[in-house]
């Protein structure tokens, strides 16, 4: 698998460069031969090249009599291109000048013209391009000199045998790159490619669930990173799952105990009144039925409960949201609970920094929530408790639930918004589905409120609603 990688990418790389190489030489041939051949200017526009100009020149050349001369708009051209000329008759001679500079030969002979044309001969910034006009059976030649240093000329001399000679040498050449190439390319192509093989085989490994983490280095420092975080994560997530789902069967466990219990009791003396043996008074049938519609009421209130919970983590609760008086409403849940022969005695304090304090609440839902942490408070603390319920408005709406009694510890303070979570201080009179404090969080949370927990072992709880 790792010489696979390795050779593919190696192969990669030699093809490109091999493929560059050749692309440039045929380019390079290309333009070469279509400038020769076809006299093809590709660095200049064919109206801005010296040598069309030259040609194109005899144009503005005019002949009268033996006497030749240039028209008005040739003069301006040349002026145009920093030019001069001289047009020489059939030996050589000059017949016409303009813009000639001073120390110009009047004569030339043929080997003169073609020294001048190819080599610089004039100053060191003028190049020299010859041109010739045919008119009424005479020939006229003529020198156009531009003074651009920017306008060079260069000739090159070869034969084919050295030519066939730099072909092999070049051969030569391009074989060695290409092994050179190869070399480079294989040293580079395992170094970039190693780094490959740890990330794969860690990918591998987390498709099997085992964690991967490596040291973040070279081209792939950032890749390393992230697939070490996803490591860690997927890690922590595969905790949280073991968890929640310890969490759920201990929950399973507890719930399904709960219910037996009331169920064993419904059905013990529904058979014990249908029993034709058994003669009850009807004080007794009464009480039997009150005992019945408790345990039923408990039951139903689990279901509620479980119904409650799953339908606000799918977030399929709609809210029925309506203006109310948040003090009147928590001062009627802690009038209910005291209310409660099961609370008569206990101490709760309701504190308001004013007597109206409006919102957009479901009415319903709050109060299951705000009645969930009270109770909550009650059932985990001694008979002594003290229980202070707050409500002040400043900028947010504040709801607090202090009490003084065991306080909770640390390790389960994390948890005691999760489902399924039951305390390790509860005793037999907490019953329960466990979900009351996950409902009341989901449902603050629903009316776009927050809800903290602060604890001290021995010192008590405080619970911060902000709304």
């Amino acid at each position: 698998m790792k010489w696979k990688l390795t050779v593919r990418y190696l192969i990669s790389v030699v093809f490109v460069v091999i493929f560059i190489i050749f692309v440039n030489l045929f380019l390079t041939l290309a333009l070469l031969t279509a400038r020769s051949v076809l006299n093809i200017p590709f660095f200049q526009e064919e109206e801005h090249s010296p040598e069309q100009f030259t040609r194109q020149f005899q144009d503005q050349i005019v002949i009268s009599g033996d006497a030749p001369t240039i028209a008005d708009a040739g003069k301006e051209e040349l002026s145009s291109w920093n030019a001069w000329i001289q047009i020489l008759d059939e030996a050589g001679k000059e017949l016409f000048s303009y813009r000639a500079p001073e120390g110009l030969k009047k004569s030339y002979t043929p080997s003169e013209i073609v020294q001048m044309y190819k080599y610089k001969e004039v100053n060191g910034e003028t190049t020299v391009f010859v041109g010739d006009k045919k008119v009424g059976g005479r020939a006229y030649s003529y020198l156009i000199g531009m003074e651009n240093r920017n306008i060079n000329r260069y000739f090159i001399l070869y034969d084919n045998q050295s030519l066939f000679g730099m072909v092999k040498v070049g051969g030569i050449v391009l074989v060695i790159d290409i092994l050179i190439t190869l070399l480079i390319g294989y040293f580079l192509s395992k170094q970039l490619t190693k780094p490959l093989y740890t990330l794969i085989d860690g990918i591998k490994r987390l498709a099997s669930n085992e964690y991967f983490h490596a040291r973040p280095a070279g081209v792939f420092k950032q890749v390393f990173s992230n697939i070490n975080h996803l490591s860690n994560q997927l890690k922590a997530n595969e905790s949280e799952r073991k968890k929640l789902d310890r969490m759920k069967e201990e929950w399973v466990t507890n719930i399904s105990h709960d219910i037996k219990t009331p169920l064993a009791s419904i059905q013990g003396f529904a058979e014990m009144m249908k029993d034709p043996d058994y003669h009850f008074t009807e004080d007794e049938i009464r009480e039997y039925a009150d005992i019945i519609e408790k345990k039923s009421l408990y039951i139903k209130e689990v279901i509620e409960d479980l119904s409650l919970t799953t339908r606000l983590k799918n977030k399929e609760l709609t809210l029925n949201k309506k203006a109310t008086n948040l003090v009147v409403l928590l001062r009627d849940i802690v009038i209910d609970i005291v209310n409660d022969p099961k609370y008569a005695k206990r101490h709760i304090e309701f504190q308001a920094n004013q007597e109206h304090i409006p919102a957009e609440l479901d009415e319903i839902l709050v109060r299951r929530a705000i009645h969930n942490l009270i109770y909550n408070a009650l059932i985990h603390n001694d008979a002594n408790v003290n229980i202070a319920v707050r409500i002040e408005r400043t900028d947010r709406i504040h709801i607090g639930i202090q009490d003084n009694g065991k306080g909770i510890r640390k390790e389960e303070l994390d948890k005691i918004f999760d489902r399924y979570y039951r305390g390790t201080n509860t005793g037999d009179a907490h019953k329960g589905s466990g979900l009351g404090m996950a409902i009341a969080k989901d449902i603050i949370q629903e009316h776009g409120g927050e809800i903290a927990i602060h604890s001290e072992v021995g010192r008590g709880t405080t619970i911060d609603i902000l709304l």
